[in-house]
């Protein structure tokens, strides 16, 4: 979402991505984040996408699409959210709070957010951990109550929209 695509928006939606840009903006070594809904769709991302910009193209890597990163970030955190949840199952662990997984190139962490919906945040190999999982719990205890239906609904309309 960027500026241009919140005009319209609900108060409450409004600000979960002004919430949303200063978690990337505040937080050293948070390159994206995304918000997914308990079904998959991307609800809120840090990646803008302006309207005049072409999709970035397509790398043996990377594959062409409106949203690029933010649909990868998104896929990947609902991808580690169903996996985490089924283990947690199998193990009678109770709910999942927090997944983090460190890779040589960077981390992925990813937190549930009370109703259902997953917070995923892309990061440099040298964030400070602990940083990033505090900031993504202050934005999960902010969000969290302002996440109803109705906003997850708006915001999930306002991604389709977004060319």
């Amino acid at each position: 979402m960027n500026a241009s695509s919140t005009y319209g928006l609900s108060t409450q939606a409004r600000n979960l991505q002004w919430l949303l840009t200063d978690l990337v903006e505040e937080v050293p070594g948070v390159n994206s984040v995304a918000v997914v809904s308990s079904d998959g769709l991307l609800l809120l991302s840090s990646d803008p996408v302006a309207p005049d910009t072409p999709a970035a193209p397509a790398t043996p890597s990377r594959p062409s699409g409106p949203r690029g990163a933010s649909a990868d970030l998104a896929t990947i955190v609902s991808g580690l959210g169903s996996l985490t949840t089924g283990a947690a199952a199998l193990m009678d662990g109770g709910s999942v709070k927090q997944t983090m997984v460190a890779m040589e190139h960077g981390s992925v962490f990813v937190m549930a957010i009370s109703d259902g919906s997953l917070l995923g945040v892309h990061a440099t190999p040298d964030c400070d951990m602990s940083v990033v999982a505090y900031h993504m719990a202050l934005f999960v205890g902010r969000a969290g109550h302002v996440l109803t239906p109705e906003v997850r609904s708006e915001l999930r309309q306002s991604m389709e929209n977004t060319p």
